[in-house]
């Protein structure tokens, strides 16, 4: 029997299935992966002044290294032949004193002779020198110290190799009489020890002026970083403080660089999202305040008819009706810019005679101007035609004409003008109202702003008419100009550009083309 203590040897299947949790597959994720994988080298995980300041270590370091290799090409071409010619001119040097000598003693084992040699070997440390004769005989080495006749036992230290040595002939009258032969102990390249020390000490200056270099860029691109971040945090800092709420934060940057350029174009945006908001804000005031008039009326005079105050009579109808349809327009109008500004209503492109369409909306007007207390008059050129919506075209201009109305005295004038120029087609309306001033100029086409003036008149709009203008003219290629001066009127123009027949050819024939193509693909992969 075997004992519930003893251990179960472990199943093969046991064995397999740990080995195979042990050993994690390469694709696996889990917490383990995704430490590894926050433990990983990345560029970007490091802030900017960071990047900028390794950048600058980094040009530094290989512009040093650079110089290092340029130099040390030059000192091993260039600097080793300096110190070999050296050596090669002490040798021609030596041998031509040897010779001047030579023609005085007629004998070059004699000490005399061969004592330029020995001042050579003297004067310059870690030089060997020697004398040969013209029979091959060493009269002088200062390497085992031959002297007259009485060589050494001990052998030479000429290098047996023919470059390490630097050789010149000793010529008296044109003949050979023997040569120098100069080396530089433990050098393979004639350097002596003098310019080795000086070959390793500038190695040494170039990798400390290496690491002063590195330091200094270091230092160069961290400061220059910290002055090229500072704006930038500005700029995070406002938008920080904007996105909590503060309309008002401000960077307030100044220049001409392309980062002030940067920070005044945010403070332009914060300040429009400012403006928006407060037109927002002034939106809700004005829906609530146009809203809550015409249902407290429909409301209190329902409420009167139901209490049987009032009879349910035609004229309380009548008063209930005329109030819905006050409703109707506010809701309509705001539908109208909607629809434009998402671009979800569709423009028809049709050539619109601009004159024959603005003359049937100002003959629908008239009625209306002269209610008003207004007098309106019509010029046009003729045979001006753009492309375009003729609806859309037809609602900017009523909007433009009812504007000019509401803000205009009794008495007052509205003239409406059509114009052709080179390229585009005006359509101006002018009054002799209340006018507006430059800033007045840059807000009138907001959405929901209507002028100070016009706000508690019973016959102020909700201030969406000229936004919607704007959205009309922009989907046509246009534009909308406005002058005007306070107290003495004011002049919108549209600008729309004028029909081109060839063009409009051109651009239907590529269309065309374009279209025949697709059928043919469509053709052609159908079979």
């Amino acid at each position: 029997m075997v004992s519930d203590a003893e251990p179960k040897a472990p199943s093969p299947e046991g064995a397999a299935s740990k080995g195979g949790a042990a050993s994690a597959s390469p694709g696996a994720t889990g917490p383990i992966a995704r430490v590894e994988e926050k433990k990983k080298f990345r560029w970007s995980s490091f802030t900017y002044t960071t990047r900028v300041t390794l950048a600058f270590a980094f040009i530094a370091a290989m512009t040093a290294l650079v110089a290092i290799g340029v130099v040390s090409f030059v000192w091993e071409q260039h600097f080793q032949t300096y110190t070999t010619d050296n050596m090669r001119t002490m040798a021609t040097t030596t041998a031509e004193r040897i010779a001047s000598i030579y023609e005085r003693t007629g004998d070059l084992w004699d000490a005399e002779t061969t004592k330029p040699a020995q001042q050579a070997a003297e004067m310059t440390s870690g030089v060997g020198v020697k004398v040969i004769d013209a029979q091959g005989d060493v009269p002088f080495d200062s390497s085992v110290a031959v002297r007259n006749n009485a060589t050494s036992s001990q052998p030479s230290f000429e290098p047996s190799d023919p470059s390490q040595v630097a050789m010149a002939p000793i010529v008296v009258d044109n003949v050979a009489v023997g040569s120098v032969r100069i080396w530089v102990y433990g050098s393979d390249t004639l350097m002596r020890q003098p310019d080795q020390e000086f070959r390793n000490n500038s190695y040494q200056a170039l990798l400390l002026a290496t690491i002063v270099a590195i330091v200094l860029a270091s230092c160069i691109g961290f400061l220059f970083a910290r002055n090229l971040v500072a704006p930038i945090n500005r700029v995070t800092k406002t938008a920080r403080a904007i996105k909590e709420g503060d309309l008002s934060a401000r960077t307030d940057l100044r220049g001409e660089d392309e980062i002030a350029q940067l920070g005044e174009t945010f403070d332009a945006m914060a300040e429009s999202v400012e403006k928006d908001r407060e037109l927002e804000r002034r939106l809700t005031t004005d829906v609530a305040h146009e809203l809550r008039t015409p249902l407290m009326a429909i409301q209190a005079t329902v409420e009167a008819m139901v209490d049987g105050v009032y009879e349910a009579d035609e004229e309380r109808l009548v008063t209930v009706n005329s109030e819905v349809q006050r409703l109707s327009r506010l809701v309509d109008a705001l539908l109208k810019l909607s629809r434009l500004e998402n671009r979800s209503q569709p423009m028809k492109e049709e050539v619109v005679d601009v004159g024959e369409l603005i003359e049937g909306i100002v003959s629908t007007h008239e009625m209306f101007v002269a209610d008003s207390g207004l007098t309106i008059d019509y010029h046009a050129q003729k045979d001006v035609r753009v492309v375009g919506d003729p609806d859309m075209i037809r609602q900017a201009t009523a909007n433009l004409i009812s504007n000019a109305v509401r803000y205009t005295p009794e008495g007052g004038h509205i003239d409406v003008r059509v114009r052709k120029g080179d390229i585009m087609a005006s359509i101006s309306v002018q009054d002799t109202g209340i006018g507006l001033t430059r800033e007045e100029a840059k807000m009138v086409f907001s959405r929901f702003w209507r002028a100070d003036a016009g706000r508690n008149r019973e016959s102020g709009g909700l201030g969406v008419g000229l936004a919607v203008v704007k959205e009309i003219v922009d989907r046509h290629g246009g534009w909308v100009q406005v002058e005007g001066e306070k107290g003495k009127g004011a002049c919108f123009t549209i600008h729309i550009p004028l029909y081109d027949e060839e063009r409009s050819k051109k651009q239907a024939k590529a269309a065309q083309a374009q279209a025949n193509r697709n059928r043919q693909k469509k053709t052609r992969g159908g079979k």
